[in-house]
């Protein structure tokens, strides 16, 4: 890591002397900034203090990084990619730049409240396909009924966020009217979605019997099918394999998603159904020291006995004292779709969180000391890190909506076992992605799986495209936003290509000094002062925004500089600009294989390693155009009354040299043979 600040100088040091020592003359030292970045310091925004903070290991340049993995119910959207992208940036910055030692642990949470639901759903109607006796018009029946159903709930739910709207107007409490208000137009998007169902499935119900009725029935009314039929049979599901292959499914898919996406794969992965003995053991030990208890069946951490201990509870995301200001919603999002046992009814205090859940009918179940039951959401990460990172932590990371409950009570739990007050040292956290104004989500059904987004771009444009973010901040899904990033590629493509041109030629039979003066040391400066904003830049918070600005801004200084009237271009200078681009787009992982500098045929950014845009054709473009350009102008030579015999030489000699200098230096060899020229590479 280059360590290199600003600064002015100071007074001379005085020049006493030994006598055996010679008179040295005064040298005036630079005087250090107290400015971090200018210092050389890594600033990390930490959703713990809600600010910048100096990164500072715990044990050297060694660096312990867990981040959340995906909850592998359903395929990954865009919304999962900017999360595990940025993450994958900032990790290649912290080992490729500034050359920390990373361990970095992700976690697959393959057993929870909606993998439960969708695999039973998915069971269901697979079992409900392949029952012969629901033929047509008994499924009709049943899609009407879901129907039906749906739009009961839907109005019960619509009627029950409003009357909380209105309460929290009669008590003043502003923070709990904005949360209703934001899940009323989250509500009213659903229902427009289930109006939508409704036209699709009516329609679907009205056709003509055929062979395709009773399938384009299924489909139309899946969603409704699927919650009518788990309300009422999901409870006969009990079959672990349904279970562990639906996440075993997605799972794979996560991993083939990212590999896509050039997402390096994470030093160490884990499942938390491969954790369940260590689980059961972590929720004993709190037990143990008296700050969670059991009740039918589940387990509970105690709020009250955790913090009259000493311990701080919500320090992401705070709220009152106790947690107080802790909404129902959030509760309910804490616990889960299918919730526990007994609700609130079975907690000391309706704020404590499950640490071990009771299995219900329907739902997988594993034996313990507290009875057959499967372990709470939060509890795995905090027993999965312990097991591979220890009992503190250098770097946590996560998306934006992890932050309370997950993350919050992540961090008490694991605080109550190991007995610290801070298991983390730097909390981070990604923006959520919004799309029409909303942020991406599979229950909305305004998502974009990324194998969608990947028919359309490849994984650099969209790599380029959260480049060109603030990891932190919240971001907009949109043509605009994959069309700058698709433009940005453009620029970079066309400098690298126009450098590349130019270093084609023999530069060395012609003067190689700088021959623009003022353009030349404007062109450098440019060079240098892009190099020190890139590199504050990335120190500043991993600030690949401006470091991405920086490279474009050079780019069009180069640009400039090569449209100058009689322009004599150093093109030492331009391959070195060209070359520190490619290192820092490397870096970013926008860039692979061992090119000097341009993208190459390794650095297609499709997440398999092959050009898609043609880059690794220009040297052999370059030396067909110049090979025709040079039989061109000995041809037109001759049509003009020219010698015809010497350009046929002339020709024969160009024929040879492409032969024997050219295409030798591309890896190409030919052969003139009797029957033919051969070639071999």
């Amino acid at each position: 890591m280059s360590l290199s600040g600003t600064g002015t100088f100071c007074q001379p040091t005085c020049c006493t002397t030994t006598p055996s020592e010679s008179l040295r003359h005064p040298w005036f030292p630079p005087k250090a900034s107290s400015d971090p970045i200018a210092s050389g310091h890594l600033l990390l925004r930490n959703t713990l203090t809600g600010k910048k903070e100096p990164f500072v290991p715990m044990q050297s340049r060694h660096v312990k990084w867990y981040t959340c993995g995906p909850t592998v119910y359903d395929s990954s959207h865009v919304g999962h990619a900017r999360t595990y992208l940025s993450f994958d940036i900032m990790r290649r910055i912290m080992t490729d730049y500034f050359h920390y030692n990373v361990l970095y642990q992700i976690n697959t949470t393959d057993i929870d409240d909606k993998i439960i639901l969708r695999a039973r759903q998915n069971e269901l109607m697979r079992l409900l396909e392949e029952d012969p006796s629901v033929d047509f018009d008994k499924l009709v029946v049943l899609a009407k009924e879901a129907l039906e159903e749906a739009k009961a709930k839907s109005d019960e739910k619509k009627g029950v966020i409003v009357a909380a709207i209105e309460k929290a107007g009669e008590e003043k409490n502003s923070r709990g009217r904005t949360e209703q208000e934001g899940l009323l137009e989250q509500h009213l998007v659903k229902r427009k979605n289930l109006d939508k169902d409704e036209v699709n499935i009516l329609e679907a119900c009205g056709a003509e019997i055929g062979k395709d009725a009773r399938s384009d029935l299924l489909v139309a009314a899946k969603s409704v099918l699927a919650e009518k039929l788990d309300r009422e049979k999901g409870h006969l599901i009990t079959d672990h394999s349904v279970f562990n292959a639906h996440a075993r499914r997605y799972e794979r898919e996560f991993m083939e998603d990212m590999a896509a996406l050039g997402i390096r794969e994470p030093d160490i992965l884990t499942r938390v159904t491969e954790y369940v003995p260590k689980i059961v053991a972590f929720v004993e030990t709190i037990i143990s020291k008296g700050l969670a208890y059991k009740s039918n069946g589940s387990v509970y951490l105690s709020l009250d006995a955790f913090q009259e201990a000493g311990h701080n509870y919500r320090k992401l995301n705070p709220a009152g004292p106790g947690g107080a200001a802790t909404t129902a919603a959030e509760m309910a999002e804490g616990e889960g779709a299918l919730g526990g046992v007994g609700g609130d009814s079975e907690k000391r205090n309706p704020n404590d969180f499950a640490l071990w859940k009771a299995s219900k009918a329907g739902e997988p179940a594993w034996e313990s000391p507290f009875g057959p039951g499967r372990p709470g959401w939060h509890i795995e990460c905090s027993v999965v890190a312990g097991d591979i990172l220890g009992e503190r932590i250098d770097i946590h990371s996560g998306g934006e909506d992890l932050k309370f409950p997950h993350h919050d009570n992540e961090l008490a739990q694991s605080e109550a076992c190991f007995g610290c007050n801070q298991w983390v040292n730097y909390f981070t956290h990604t923006g959520h992605l919004h799309i029409e104004g909303l942020k991406m989500s599979k229950s909305l059904k305004n998502f974009i799986t990324i194998r969608q987004a990947l028919e359309h771009n490849t994984a650099r444009q969209l790599r380029i495209m959260f480049l060109l973010q603030g990891w932190d901040q919240p971001m907009n899904y949109s043509d605009q936003t994959i069309d700058d990033a698709r433009s940005k590629e453009t620029t970079f493509k066309s400098f690298f290509r126009e450098v590349e041109a130019l270093t084609r030629d023999d530069y060395l039979s012609e003067e190689v000094g700088w021959r623009m003066e003022e353009h030349d040391h404007k062109l450098a400066d440019a060079y240098l002062t892009a190099r020190q904003s890139v590199h504050e830049s990335l120190l500043d918070n991993f600030n690949t925004k401006e470091a991405m600005g920086a490279l474009l801004k050079v780019i069009n200084e180069a640009n400039a500089y090569l449209r100058t009237a009689n322009a004599k271009p150093s093109v030492l200078l331009l391959r070195s600009i060209a070359s520190y681009i490619t290192e820092i787009l490397k870096v970013f992982g926008v860039v692979s294989g061992s090119d000097e500098f341009g993208f190459g045929s390794g650095g297609s950014g499709d997440g398999n390693g092959e050009s898609t845009d043609g880059s690794g054709s220009e040297p052999f473009i370059g030396a067909m155009v110049s090979f025709r350009e040079s039989v061109r102008n000995e041809a037109l030579e001759a049509a003009k009354g020219g010698d015809a015999q010497a350009a046929i030489q002339s020709i024969l000699q160009i024929c040879d040299g492409l032969r024997d200098e050219v295409l030798p230096k591309l890896g190409v060899r030919l052969e003139d043979r009797p029957a033919g020229t051969m070639w071999n590479l």
